[in-house]
């Protein structure tokens, strides 16, 4: 009886020894930085965490967001491993296409292993979007277009080339017999300055994640041509075509979450771990993810890590394909 005493004593000790080491790692400042202007895929990450981490109550301190466009993400990366290693209080968003460009090397000198992966929170998907009164009503009708004259249309994208949204349309193009080097492209620092851009007029099709286009969708200003998803989406998106059904066999799911600097101390990534583990088993989160059109994702540390490699190997392998490797 003594010894099980002892026992659960002992237990009870290391148990309020280790929350209160978890204590002690919440930050004073947490930060989010999305690595692109406001409005588009990397805003739309970190502000879901912003909200669900608050709602949750697993921040005690307002989080706030940042913004750092440059290189679609190479700008903050660099920022994050050379000055920000050891901040504890600091996220970064990521997405597919951050992946995309480490596989070729546009993030300079660091590779996938120069920081710590923490968290993907969510999937979204690609998609090929035009102007509410576009006259493309399908996707069949933009590709047999782009047959004609690819010269003749202008897309436009939140990266450079060979950066995720052109990757999608490229795939399109290659299964339809049309060269990609042949397509017009208009790169902006982000999906949200790619939307206003079509909503102007200035591009007549934008390549970018779902997620991003919703609410212009919602508000019947903008026609999703393709989803580039296996099968129809469920819930009220159940209605896009997807670019599979249409006769082009091509899926684009887009992972989003966080990396940390790559200094950060193991007893502080894991008190973000554990925030991040217990949002995203949180009902009241997934309702929040599923208002932003986004689809349930749970990775946390060591399962982000091995994802993320070996994601990054795939790309590189796409990226060979379409002679994009450095």
């Amino acid at each position: 009886m003594q010894r099980t005493a002892l026992s659960r004593i002992t237990l009870a000790a290391s148990c309020l020894v280790f929350a209160s080491q978890l204590f002690a790692s919440e930050p004073k400042r947490p930060e989010c930085i999305a690595p692109a202007k406001p409005g588009g895929g990397f805003d739309l990450t970190c502000k879901l965490a912003q909200i669900g981490l608050k709602d949750a109550g697993l921040l005690k301190a307002p989080m706030r967001v940042t913004y750092m466009p440059g290189g679609v993400g190479a700008v903050a990366y660099n920022a994050v491993v050379a000055q920000r290693a050891k901040d504890p209080g600091t996220i970064t968003a990521f997405s597919s296409g951050s992946l995309l460009n480490l596989a070729q090397g546009k993030f300079g000198r660091y590779d996938e292993k120069a920081v710590r992966w923490l968290a993907g929170i969510g999937t979204d998907y690609g998609a090929i979007s035009v102007r509410a009164d576009s006259p493309y009503q399908n996707l069949n009708d933009l590709v047999e277009a782009l047959k004609k004259d690819p010269s003749s249309i202008v897309f436009g994208a939140g990266a450079t080339i060979g950066g995720q949204d052109w990757m999608q349309t490229a795939l399109i193009a290659r299964l339809a017999g049309i060269d990609p080097r042949n397509l017009r492209y208009v790169a902006f620092e982000g999906g949200g300055e790619t939307l206003t851009a079509m909503l102007g007029g200035h591009v007549q099709v934008t390549s970018s994640g779902l997620g991003e286009v919703t609410p212009q969708l919602a508000a019947n200003k903008i026609r999703v041509l393709a989803v580039l998803a296996d099968e129809r989406l469920p819930g009220r998106l159940n209605h896009l075509p997807t670019a599979k059904e249409q006769g082009y066999d091509i899926s684009w799911p887009v992972i989003r979450g966080f990396y940390m600097g790559p200094e950060v101390s193991d007893e502080q990534f894991a008190w973000w771990q554990q925030q991040f583990q217990q949002l995203l088993a949180n009902g009241e989160f997934a309702a929040l993810r599923e208002q932003r059109d986004l689809f349930p994702l749970t990775l946390t540390g060591a399962e982000l890590e091995a994802y993320v490699f070996k994601q990054v190997e795939q790309y590189k392998s796409l990226a060979g394909e379409f002679g994009l490797t450095q």
